[in-house]
């Protein structure tokens, strides 16, 4: 993981306001590292922070699958996803698949604004880090 961060941000409609205020607070750091978002919740952050970032289909439509696929490729290193505890949600399980998958890449994962704080302040944000994975030669070298 270099230096410069590849961090994901998503919302939840009921969190949208909650990570464009969070991500307004912490502009200078964010704009620092690439940026990559799902539907609206990245327009709305293009807009406010005037940067560009790399967005992709709504999270129901496919964008937390898109998440989830740069994530396994090592595209990713970094996931706040604030996510709506109370609100039922019809693409539950691609929000169960995003979160498992980047608990087996052992990125870091921030679901509410407390987490994400520690996270972005954190002084392994500004340099290079080697996260430890798990040996999944288990699971690549089976034989069907």
């Amino acid at each position: 993981m270099q230096a410069k961060k590849r961090i994901a941000l998503i919302a939840h409609d009921n969190k949208k306001h909650e990570l464009v205020d969070w991500a307004k607070y912490n502009a200078d750091t964010l704009l620092k590292h690439e940026l990559y978002a799902t539907g609206t919740t990245g327009t709305l952050l293009e807009q406010m922070l005037n940067a560009p970032i790399h967005k992709f289909m709504s999270g129901p439509l496919g964008g937390d699958q898109q998440i989830g696929a740069l994530i396994a490729e090592r595209k990713i290193d970094i996931l706040i996803f604030f996510w709506d505890p109370m609100q039922a949600m019809p693409h539950d399980p691609d929000v169960k698949a995003l979160l498992r998958i980047a608990i087996v890449w052992n990125i870091a994962i921030a679901c509410d604004r407390s987490s994400a704080d520690f996270i972005i302040s954190s002084p392994l944000m500004d340099m290079e880090y080697t996260p430890l994975l798990t040996d999944y030669g288990q699971y690549t070298s089976r034989k069907i």
